[in-house]
């Protein structure tokens, strides 16, 4: 048995065809897992836990199952949904982790975190988090009307796709990416050679040295087109498509 990991679904009303994929994930895969950790990004927007779309009740739904089935799922916030909250995780079946949280597994302690924190030369997106994260910010925030805060989810999602479809120099591309003394300082802050996250979007297996230890920093892939698994077990792990 394997323990799974996935992040960055970006699950959207728009795109059925990605969310029927995880249905069949969750069925076919994740079933027979040992756990399974979603590590942030999961939907496109959260505005809240009181969204009563058909989306997220079809998901919803789908975990509560898996998690009554005796599979336990681990959810970790990202930037696009760091508004899930207590009542999704309950109604879900599902138990929220901190950012960035230790796991010991097969025995090897494993850093897990969404990602964005690793990107720090993007100061104006550090700054907006911090913002975004403050218990003030959402308290307001949640106080809107649903239908106010769906509006400034979707003003912001029109935003971001704008952005993305410039092109962005070499200089703005590695900024978005993780910063490499980010990484290496958090690594021996938590005492651990193996980092999984996801958030950048390019999945790939990182071998390197901190401090003359080996080791290895594990980036799960986005959902858009395809889905990205990270299987672990006692013998290793594997990164593949689905």
């Amino acid at each position: 048995m394997s323990t799974l990991f996935i992040s960055d679904l970006h699950l959207d009303e728009s795109r059925p065809e990605i969310t029927e994929l995880f249905l069949d994930f969750l069925k076919q895969d994740a079933v027979s897992a040992e756990a399974l950790y979603i590590l942030g990004d999961f939907f496109e927007a959260w505005v809240g836990d009181d969204d009563d779309s058909v989306l997220g009740k079809k998901v919803v739904l789908a975990l509560r199952e898996l998690s009554d089935g005796g599979v336990p799922v681990f959810f970790m916030r990202g930037n696009r949904d760091f508004l899930i909250g207590p009542d999704f995780a309950k109604r879900a079946g599902l138990q929220i982790l901190p950012d960035p949280c230790v796991l010991e597994l097969y025995g090897t302690p494993t850093l897990l975190m969404h990602g964005d924190l690793l990107c720090s030369d993007d100061a104006a997106y550090q700054a907006f988090r911090s913002q975004v994260r403050s218990d003030d910010w959402q308290s307001r925030f949640l106080s809107q009307p649903l239908a106010a805060r769906l509006a400034f989810a979707a003003q912001a999602r029109a935003a971001s796709k704008q952005h993305q479809s410039g092109l962005m120099s070499e200089e703005q591309e590695n900024i978005m990416d993780v910063t490499e003394a980010t990484v290496k300082t958090l690594m021996k802050r938590y005492g651990v050679n193996r980092l999984i996250h996801g958030h950048t979007h390019r999945p790939a297996v990182h071998l390197f040295y901190n401090d003359d230890i080996s080791s290895r920093r594990i980036v799960l892939g986005d959902w858009y087109t395809q889905g990205s698994v990270l299987r672990v077990d006692a013998d290793g792990v594997y990164l593949s498509t689905i």
